[in-house]
């Protein structure tokens, strides 16, 4: 797993949902979706409870930006691949 992996929550209320993972640590993985779970909110949910969606990536640069827009670009690219994985 890997910043700017998408993945697809498996438990709690996320479930069935798809985010860009902001920060990775040892068996956690920090993840956004620019809508309700923001940059600078992020949810911390357990490897296990997260598999990969898609093998694209989100640009690690765009995520480390600190405006107001990175939570823009995430939802923008989240619809991008919801769309493309129909």
């Amino acid at each position: 797993m890997e910043i700017g992996n998408v993945v697809q929550a498996l438990a709690g209320k996320e479930k069935n949902e798809i985010f860009v993972v902001l920060k990775v640590e040892k068996d956690k993985v920090f993840i956004v979706d620019g809508k309700r779970l923001k940059k600078n909110n992020p949810k911390k949910k357990n490897l296990k409870h997260v598999r990969l969606f898609t093998n694209s990536k989100m640009d690690a640069q765009i995520l480390a930006d600190e405006n107001e827009r990175v939570n823009c670009a995430i939802r923008k690219f989240l619809n991008q691949k919801r769309s493309e994985h129909v």
